[in-house]
């Protein structure tokens, strides 16, 4: 563990150190040596739970692949944010970089976490560094309320959380995952019990989002700069699914007759939320509210507690967070050409960069869930796990995948397809850079088709 987490915090000093020509090219090459070398947690020594363990951290089946994503993702924020920093002040550029990497720092420390509180500290301190990239770096004068909105949603629902937690330490006498899993489950039963059991998962429902308490999402996404959009989608949200799966061990009795209202929201969350994807026009917002319909059939899957839903969630959560990232990365290179996220504006753009063409054209294949890529994998044991539970949700998660490939290919063919807007002209050319980042979001994507295993959790 400290082989990753040591080289992550030396990172901080190699920034403020590392010589002006060198800054990017030195922060670069040290973060993908770490995102490399985590994936040697792959190689886990035992059949399975714990391994690389240590008196506070630990890795298991659920935690690797979250967190070989995370370390996955700082170089690739790098690049993607190098081209719209390059005119900024050098100590921005340092902060900016520092920022991203303690992110990073938290990420870890929050996804390997054996006791429960420090889950929620690190759960909490990913908040600072992120407001700071969206309030600080945003483009817009609406990036503070977009921060506030962020800030009071997740902080307001993280409290009755930690009220959750000194609970459950003062009943049981532990909040280490190594032995939670081990005692017998609590006779909840009461009104008090019940609403402990909503205490323990708002937190992660509002983090998800769930339906109805997403509206920070689209407003952050909107705002934040590239590598803030690219973090949040990828793996923030993924700390809710993670945050619920680790909860799940001792919610056990009540979540059977809790779960049913939640569901519901979740599926309805799916519909309701793509069709929000079919009459927008702002691209990021667009690729944000698609996050809240993915991320509504992982709450369900999740939810339902079967050992395929709690696998192809965690397949649906890897998968998700390689594909938005892409997808955001595509519309921040039309940013950057166009200055505008609007899609009206963007049109007919095959005919100027027909290679960034075919990036979006596998973006989006993937985020309708093509066969035989992990988001269809992920999709089909949720949906299959589902209807396991009542054939009536076949109709709704049925109709959200409908819509999914609706706005996926509505967002693909308006972006990219038909004549040129007259007011474009003299446009940049797409960079390596550019086809770099694409292909190290999508390469991994299509190589987990051949061993999917890895990101499975559970299921053997």
């Amino acid at each position: 563990m400290l082989k990753i987490l040591v080289p992550t915090l030396m990172l901080i000093p190699t920034i403020w150190f590392a010589p002006t020509k060198w800054l990017w090219p030195l922060t670069l090459m040290s973060s993908l040596l770490i995102a490399v070398t985590s994936f040697s947690w792959f190689k886990s020594t035992s059949e399975v739970g714990w391994t690389t363990l240590n008196s506070y951290m630990a890795t298991d089946p659920l935690s690797t692949p979250l967190l070989a994503l995370t370390c996955w993702l700082l170089p690739l924020m790098i690049l993607a944010s190098q081209h719209h920093m390059s005119n900024e002040p050098l100590n921005r550029q340092r902060t900016y970089l520092t920022l991203l990497t303690s992110l990073q720092f938290f990420l870890i420390l929050a996804f390997s976490a054996t006791e429960l509180i420090m889950f929620y500290v690190m759960f909490e301190a990913t908040l600072l560094p992120t407001l700071m990239i969206i309030t600080r770096w945003g483009n817009q004068a609406e990036r503070l309320n977009a921060g506030m909105y962020f800030l009071f949603y997740t902080l307001a629902s993280s409290l009755p959380l930690l009220v959750a937690l000194l609970i459950l330490q003062n009943t049981s006498g532990t909040l280490s995952l190594l032995t939670l899993q081990y005692m017998s489950p609590m006779s909840l039963t009461t009104h008090a019990d019940k609403l402990w059991w909503v205490g323990c998962l708002l937190a992660f429902l509002v983090k998800m989002p769930l339906y109805g308490v997403h509206l920070w999402l689209p407003k952050a996404h909107v705002e934040a700069p590239i590598a803030g959009s690219m973090i949040l989608a990828a793996v923030l949200l993924k700390l809710g699914g993670f945050g619920m799966m680790r909860m799940m061990l001792v919610l056990e009795p009540l979540t059977k007759e809790m779960l049913y209202p939640f569901i519901v929201f979740a599926l309805w969350g799916i519909v309701m939320a793509g069709s929000i994807c079919l009459r927008q026009t702002d691209l990021k917002s667009l690729i944000a509210y698609s996050s809240v319909s993915h991320m509504g059939l992982v709450v369900a899957g999740i939810l339902v507690q079967t050992p395929w839903g709690f696998a192809g969630a965690l397949i649906l959560m890897i998968a998700h967070g390689l594909t938005s990232s892409a997808l955001f990365c595509l519309a921040n290179t039309n940013y950057e050409r166009i200055h505008s996220r609007s899609i009206l504006l963007a049109r007919g753009l095959q005919v100027v960069l027909p290679l960034m063409t075919t990036w979006w054209f596998f973006a989006s294949m993937a985020n309708l869930a093509l066969p035989p890529l992990p988001n269809l994998m992920g999709e089909l044991m949720i949906i299959t796990s589902l209807i396991g539970w009542s054939y009536w949700t076949l109709a709704l998660t049925g109709t959200g995948m409908l819509i999914t490939a609706s706005y996926s290919m509505y967002m693909f063919i308006t972006t990219q397809r038909g004549p040129l807007p007259n007011h474009l002209v003299a446009l940049d050319p797409s960079h390596t850079r550019e086809h770099l980042i694409m292909a190290l979001h999508l390469l991994p994507l299509i190589l987990l088709i051949l061993n999917p295993q890895l990101i499975s959790g559970w299921v053997n």
